[in-house]
């Protein structure tokens, strides 16, 4: 059983369409290679996580293994990031081929908005 401070709780966690909508009209967007980062200040007190893996992606087991590499990295590094915020991190294609420590050094330089352009 992990400690609490190493789970992926559901408070940690954006689940409702309208929340990433809102992320998508009025989030800030960072731009990598194999990523979007949408982000916005919440009042919730903590970071929540929501994760976007279309189909053109790959198959569902592509699919998956991007979401657990994502989750992985947020519970790992949540209390690094600017906090409160919602993030949504949409996967580009050729993410499904990333290992996750090439993840945490795309998404780590995507944070402090290195080698990534914003809009």
């Amino acid at each position: 059983m992990s400690q609490d401070g190493e789970r992926f709780p559901k408070r940690a966690r954006l689940t409702r369409r309208s929340e990433f909508l809102s992320l998508s009209r009025q989030g800030k967007k960072v731009y990598t290679s194999h990523f979007v980062i949408l982000s916005k200040a919440n009042d919730k007190g903590e970071n929540r996580l929501g994760i976007t893996v279309s189909a053109r992606v790959g198959n569902a087991v592509v699919r998956n293994r991007i979401k657990r590499l994502l989750r992985e990295f947020f519970r790992r590094h949540s209390r690094e990031l600017p906090a409160p915020r919602d993030i949504v991190i949409i996967a580009r294609k050729e993410a499904g081929e990333l290992s996750l420590d090439e993840v945490t050094k795309e998404l780590k330089g995507a944070f402090t908005h290195q080698g990534s352009r914003q809009r």
